[in-house]
């Protein structure tokens, strides 16, 4: 007998469900695209012609010109990057 009440049941609930209708749902992905930033070539280094015997004064000026090269060259790194973003 409770079993027979069980079944009742559950076939009352589900004739009781309605059929959803299909709906077309828009979801945002992000989609990976190619990065298209020309190329930044690294520059030849103020301190790769220096020699040994070098004064002292010519390889601070050396140091120093490379310094600018390097931030130079970081700001050109840093621009290519942001235009693939």
């Amino acid at each position: 007998m409770k079993w027979l009440l069980v079944l009742v049941v559950a076939l009352a609930g589900c004739a009781g469900q309605i059929e959803r209708e299909p709906r077309t749902v828009r979801v945002e992905v992000p989609v990976a695209v190619p990065c298209r930033a020309p190329a930044v070539e690294v520059p030849t280094w103020a301190t790769a012609s220096l020699q040994k015997g070098d004064s002292l004064q010519t390889k601070v000026r050396a140091l120093l010109a490379e310094l600018e090269q390097q931030k130079g060259y970081e700001a050109q790194l840093l621009a290519a990057l942001q235009g693939c973003q």
